[in-house]
């Protein structure tokens, strides 16, 4: 582990879970740097006592790569589809992951998306569905993978990029924003959101600790912020 979306592990994984640089776990071993060198030979050794697999899965690969610049060179095909009725929305379905229960919803809701609709997806919130076919629309594949967290920029320049295109607000476009939030990146990204005057957003599975009932009245009353209910009734909402 190597980065700080490290949850506390089962005591029956303490012995194959190394850490480093800043992240770290009571009892959990961590490969210090010493003298500009990090000595991994006890994850070396780990691995070579634990064994390999008894038998390969099938193989399946997932495509990638469709950051802004990727996207926007075929902003004039997207708006033609929207135009001529082939895709009718877009979802943006992203964020962060975890153990706590109810996200599956992101599943099911990536799942039940209309097929004339255009799932945009980023961060570890993706690992839910990314490895499903959903099809495509024309020659445009239905799920479109931007990134990781980081690539949130990715998505706001391809949601800024096609309201330029057609000449409106990015409250205007034919989009929606379903997120899910764990830890402090995926609120620094919310909150750059509401800078940009983003509204409408869905976000669960449940609400960050600090949003009191008068804050969230807040983010109701000015940015329309919605917490998830079911994607059903979410569904049914957004698609009206």
């Amino acid at each position: 582990m190597t980065t700080n979306c490290l949850q506390k592990p089962r005591d029956s994984y303490k012995d194959r879970i190394f850490t480093t640089s800043i992240v770290g776990w009571p009892k959990v071993q961590h490969i210090e740097e010493r003298n500009g060198k990090k000595d991994f030979t006890p994850i070396i050794n780990k691995a070579l006592e634990l064994g390999g697999f008894t038998e390969d899965e099938p193989e399946k690969t997932i495509l990638v790569g469709f950051g802004h610049h990727t996207v926007l060179s075929l902003a004039d095909k997207i708006l033609d589809a929207v135009k001529q009725g082939q895709i009718k929305h877009f979802f943006l379905i992203g964020g962060c992951d975890g153990a706590r229960p109810g996200r599956n919803y992101y599943t099911e809701f990536a799942q039940k998306t209309p097929k004339d609709t255009i799932i945009l997806t980023l961060a570890c919130g993706k690992y839910r569905f990314n490895k499903m076919d959903f099809g495509t629309i024309g020659e445009f594949p239905r799920l479109l993978d931007v990134g990781q967290c980081n690539d949130s920029y990715s998505a706001i320049k391809i949601a800024l990029g096609l309201a330029d295109a057609l000449k409106c607000t990015v409250n205007d476009l034919p989009l929606s924003l379903i997120l899910s939030w764990y830890e402090q990146k995926a609120v620094c990204i919310l909150l750059t959101l509401l800078s940009l005057g983003i509204k409408n957003i869905y976000l669960g599975p449940s609400l960050p600790a600090f949003i009191s009932p008068d804050v969230l009245q807040v983010l109701i009353d000015k940015f329309n912020i919605k917490p998830i209910s079911t994607p059903d009734e979410d569904l049914k909402v957004i698609l009206g």
